[in-house]
């Protein structure tokens, strides 16, 4: 390790850059500290580049004892795709950026080069202290650092929006003690699933009503990870209102959707935040279907979700994406994995989600289509959802609400 990291600066750079570390848990453990002051050093040529957000820094490559960064503009994103005066064409097309804004950040020399030429940008050789070992947790960091850096495109992104009941009409006071509490309720949930050894790297943005929380791992089983997610935490708050003679407990509306989104790091003093932010297709879709939503009402977006790196959820699955109904379906599948958990001391028996719609006699059901209008008077197909928790000797947790409660106004079967 270089003498100078270890002064009280070289201290409070390795501080600085442990969220990093904390992020990839065990695994960076595996890098000697050689490794690690090598890459403080380049979290602080990335910090001086991003220049409090004047620029996005997009892609990296290693080159020779450094590696190369593609530092542009913070609005030169956008004009990269506007036609040019004179009636010129764009310089690249929106699909362009939108693939080097998505997934792995990492290039080779060559796409570097050309990137860079299409941009009319000269790449930044940033030199290191010693040359990138290439071990697979190095580079997660670094991609982890030029994501900070940077916008990220998500293809396809399962969100849920939990919206607070009446929460402009509430005193200042309620409007804390009830975010608060649905902040428990989502930490709560959260540790709930890990005890069932159920992955989830959840995130949350305030939606000022409450909040847009996502999942940060990609792939069907993270979707559907966060949809249960979504009613651990529903649940959650049911028993906290129950037992609540105050109005420090809010009373809930929520819905899941899966769309496209940008996430960006916003900036908080000199840095950018560790925590990301969204928005995008999926987020505004969401806040049009929480606007038509019941008190206590579970709404489901009428989406196509990407089943790429699904993983063990189903290693057989051949198809591209799944619509909503078969999303829905597939949840139910997997919930064993949640079998064990207790609320309220109380042993969890089963769970059953699923679609409402009208009853058709002999125990069939269809699946009914709620069509929403918007203020802005545009239209969009919505699910009612159910979720009904058993517990060992307790009454049933019931949420969401039952479609012969629904307004018959906007339905079709």
């Amino acid at each position: 390790m270089e003498l100078d990291d270890l002064s009280q600066s070289g201290i409070r750079r390795i501080a600085d850059f442990s969220p990093y570390l904390d992020q990839l848990a065990g695994l960076a453990q595996e890098m000697g500290l050689r490794q690690r002051s090598n890459l403080v050093h380049l979290e602080r040529v990335l910090h001086q580049h991003w220049s409090l957000g004047q620029n996005n820094i997009l892609s990296w490559a290693p080159l020779d004892e450094g590696v190369l960064i593609l530092v542009v503009p913070h609005y030169a994103v956008a004009e990269y795709t506007a036609p040019r005066p004179g009636n010129q064409p764009p310089r690249v097309s929106p699909r362009f950026i939108t693939e080097l804004i998505s997934g792995d950040r990492k290039l080779t020399f060559s796409q570097m080069q050309k990137v860079a030429r299409l941009l009319d940008v000269q790449p930044v050789y940033v030199p290191l202290r010693e040359p990138l070992s290439g071990h697979p947790v190095e580079t997660q960091i670094i991609e982890k650092m030029i994501r900070r850096y940077g916008i990220n495109y998500v293809a396809s992104r399962a969100v849920t929006l939990f919206d607070i009941v009446g929460f402009s009409l509430l005193t200042p006071f309620e409007q804390m003690t009830q975010l608060n509490s649905l902040s428990y309720s989502l930490n709560s949930a959260h540790a709930k699933m890990l005890e069932q050894e159920v992955g989830i790297n959840f995130a949350r943005s305030s939606s000022g009503d409450g909040f847009y929380v996502w999942n940060r791992d990609d792939g069907l089983e993270a979707n559907v990870n966060l949809y249960h997610f979504m009613h651990i935490v529903l649940a959650d708050n049911a028993i906290a209102l129950r037992k609540s003679t105050s109005k420090a407990v809010p009373r809930l509306r929520a819905c899941f959707h899966v769309g496209s989104c940008y996430e960006f790091h916003q900036a908080e003093g000199l840095n950018p935040t560790m925590h990301d932010f969204i928005v995008g297709d999926v987020t505004i879709e969401l806040a049009r279907m929480i606007e038509a939503a019941l008190p206590g009402q579970i709404l489901v977006g009428d989406f196509l979700a990407d089943t790429m790196g699904s993983g063990p959820l189903d290693p057989a699955q051949t198809q591209a994406h799944l619509d909503a109904v078969t999303f829905l379906e597939r949840a139910q599948g997997n919930l064993a994995k949640l079998s064990g958990m207790e609320f309220s001391g109380e042993r969890v028996t089963a769970i059953k989600c699923y679609l409402t719609g009208e009853n058709l006699g002999g125990g069939q059901f269809n699946i009914r289509r709620l069509h929403i209008r918007d203020k802005h008077g545009l239209s969009r197909v919505a699910y009612n959802a159910k979720v009904n928790i058993y517990r060992e000797t307790a009454q049933p947790i019931l949420l969401g609400i039952e479609d012969r409660k629904l307004p018959l106004q906007n339905q079709s079967a």
